[in-house]
């Protein structure tokens, strides 16, 4: 049963990435790229929650942070590698405002009455230095890859075998992203390698289920004037 919902979870929200890449192909990339600035800031916030998903025991916002690749070669495929790393450069931006502004709202002295309130936001919101730290390498280091290694195949390829390049930059980028971000944010707090292998296997699955949904959308954009 928790394997169908995840399940249904992923295909939810690359129908919800698909209808914003529509919405991009009628009114302007922009809405792709503040796509990726969202989910950014999401799969930082959620990234503090560690989960169990059967034998796997992951961050809980890799599936967040997995769509940003999904969306990033969407970009590169249509709109260009220009935009994709302007998407990148978004979702770096929207971090750190989220991080600075998280910041004020934590040390703003709250209500007396709403202590209580303020004590549990703090801690559930509060992100470590680290954490903070691990986030902004791994994705910086990792999305660019990405972008550069989908380029470098379309252009091997010439243009051919989207689903080689999809899959190949995808799943090498999320292997340097895993790496660099778990053993930077939880080495020596928790066994890295149980979460580098379940973060990466589950991000592996994501990456082989994007590919159709990849196609689905160009189609659909190629549809669309």
């Amino acid at each position: 049963m928790q394997m169908i919902i995840l399940l249904l979870w992923i295909v939810f929200t690359f129908i919800i990435c698909i209808g914003v890449a529509i919405l991009a192909q009628k009114y302007g990339v922009e809405y792709a790229i503040s796509l990726v600035a969202v989910l950014a800031v999401l799969a930082n916030i959620f990234a503090t929650k560690i989960v169990v998903l059967g034998p796997l025991t992951v961050p809980a916002g890799v599936i967040v942070f997995s769509l940003i690749f999904f969306i990033t070669d969407l970009i590169s495929e249509k709109w260009g590698i220009k935009k994709a790393r302007k998407a990148v450069w978004a979702g770096f931006l929207a971090n750190l405002i989220f991080i600075i502004t998280l910041y004020l709202v934590i040390f703003w002295p709250a209500a007396a009455y709403a202590q209580e309130f303020a004590d549990k936001f703090s801690q559930v919101l509060a992100l470590t230095p680290r954490i903070i730290i691990a986030s902004f390498i791994a994705y910086l280091i990792s999305q660019h890859h990405d972008i550069w290694l989908f380029a470098w195949f379309k252009k091997q390829t010439n243009g051919k075998h989207l689903w080689l390049r999809n899959n190949s930059s995808t799943i090498i980028s999320q292997l340097i992203d895993s790496v660099i971000f778990i053993i930077i944010a939880f080495y020596g707090v928790f066994p890295v390698m149980p979460l580098i292998l379940g973060q990466w296997t589950l991000k592996i699955l994501i990456a082989l289920l994007d590919t159709p949904f990849l196609y689905g959308a160009l189609f659909l954009l190629r549809k669309i004037k």
